[in-house]
């Protein structure tokens, strides 16, 4: 089984709370927070993810 790339989020600072993001072949998204030794992971599909970032970055320009 190929690794996943993760990519961490470019909004994390120093330490473990972070959440790292990979993509997969077979078209879905993969979440897990860095920090977490057991790598628990979340998986979403990309219209899901993709609304999802659109809310926050909707949300942020309220503030």
């Amino acid at each position: 089984m190929a690794m996943d790339n993760w990519q961490r989020s470019s909004f994390c600072g120093e330490g473990d709370a972070c959440l790292s993001v990979a993509a997969t072949p077979g078209r879905a998204i993969r979440l897990t927070e860095t920090g977490d030794p057991a790598r628990s992971i979340l998986a979403t599909d990309p219209d899901t993810w993709a609304g999802f970032l659109r809310s926050l970055k909707e949300s942020h320009r309220h503030d």
